[in-house]
């Protein structure tokens, strides 16, 4: 296998960093740099950017507005934002609802939501999980009776990111009672203003607002929202979720956070070396290190089998689990380097407080430890995914 990129590749890496310096908004840089919140309106601003670049929707097919970058092209462009710290995208408009609808939806879905997606003017949340029903997404509740014209849907959704924001939710609901209870499970998008739609915020322990409950009460939705056949909503979710397990692993923003804690382990000292000197904890470093670019490989093979398949395989489950597993060493090797300045968690540091205590950029290091403990249950917990590859791969 040749490891060297060739003189073209170079050439879009040197144009990717000249656009960053021409195109990153420095008040969405500043906030990236100090780790301080976003807003809705820096998100969608940042995504608009890339995409009239044509760097937004970076695994859609071309005829629907995706770009033709080869997989090393892709791989150099997201490893280049990775480094600059830009924002990280939000994946459910565009790398999940908008492949399906591609794949899936009739010809009036993709004219309606594709355009909008791909310009960042809906903004999409993802309806799956459900209280009780954890991991057995199978055993969801929520149902869909169709009644004339109209689907009439109840039930609840939990742990919905970003709902607080959403113009649109994609939703698994049951449109049959079957034996096989995967069988009469339907693929349905329901617009947010819809009436008979409560959001109601979940604090996590970190103190953000990121995830929401979200109640169905009566709520009509055109029977011309199912994406697919009804009972096809298993099949499809299936697919939706190779897709997002593979954004999930984060690897190249993996590899910044653990360049920024090499940075910053040479200029802390214990006794006469640096804490990067330090035999044990170089030795955490360096396996971390191993295990990342061992998930790189298996991240090109999977954005490889994307360019051939338009879909990636199992690797993507490898993937999720490397990448969520190394996302959290990485937030436990920050509190560790900290030591007792990494405990006093106060959000107003955070949000530009001058109370500080330690390191000034020692604020969001417990926050965001706490926050990263879900990684490995999210998409699928990291234990099915085990499950998942002993199938799909070993054939156990």
């Amino acid at each position: 296998m040749d490891l060297k990129f060739s003189k073209e590749d170079l050439e879009f890496k040197q144009e990717v960093e000249g656009f960053l310096d021409a195109n990153y908004p420095l008040d969405i840089k500043e906030k990236q740099d100090r780790r301080y919140p976003l807003d809705k309106s820096d998100v969608i601003k940042w995504q608009k950017i890339l995409s009239k670049r044509g760097w937004f929707a970076i695994t859609w097919p071309k005829e629907y507005g995706g770009s033709d970058l080869s997989p090393t092209k892709k791989y150099i462009l997201q490893n280049v934002l990775a480094e600059a710290n830009t924002p990280i995208l939000i994946p459910f408009g565009v790398n999940m609802c908008g492949p399906v609808i591609y794949s899936f939806g009739t010809e009036k879905q993709k004219d309606f939501h594709l355009p909008k997606i791909l310009n960042s003017d809906i903004w999409w949340c993802q309806g799956y999980s459900e209280p009780g029903s954890g991991s057995d997404l199978a055993s969801l509740k929520t149902k869909a009776e169709k009644k004339g014209d109209y689907y009439v849907v109840n039930g609840a959704k939990t742990w919905t990111t970003l709902a607080q924001h959403a113009d649109w939710i994609f939703c698994l609901v049951r449109t049959k009672t079957t034996s096989i209870k995967q069988e009469g499970i339907s693929f349905i998008l329901i617009d947010m203003n819809s009436e008979g739609i409560e959001v109601k915020p979940i604090i996590t322990i970190d103190g953000a607002h990121e995830v929401n409950m979200v109640y169905f009460d009566n709520v009509k939705v055109p029977k011309e929202n199912l994406v697919g056949g009804e009972g096809q909503g298993w099949n499809i979710a299936k697919f939706l979720l190779m897709h997002e397990r593979t954004g999930i692993a984060g690897l190249a923003a993996i590899k910044r956070e653990l360049n920024r804690l090499k940075e910053l382990a040479s200029e802390i000292y214990t006794g006469e070396d640096t804490l990067l000197e330090d035999n044990s904890f170089r030795k955490k470093i360096n396996e971390t290190e191993i295990e990342l670019e061992a998930a790189e490989f298996t991240e090109l093979r999977t954005l490889s089998a994307i360019a051939k398949n338009g879909a990636p395989g199992p690797e993507s489950s490898i993937l999720k689990i490397k990448g969520t597993e190394l996302q959290q060493r990485v937030t436990e090797l920050f509190v560790e380097m900290l030591g007792y300045y990494a405990h006093p968690f106060f959000k107003e540091n955070e949000l530009g407080s001058n109370m500080s205590i330690g390191p000034d950029y020692a604020a969001p290091v417990m926050p965001n430890y706490l926050n990263f403990r879900k990684v490995s249950i999210y998409g699928g917990s990291n234990e099915i995914q085990r499950n998942v590859i002993a199938k799909a791969i070993l054939g156990l």
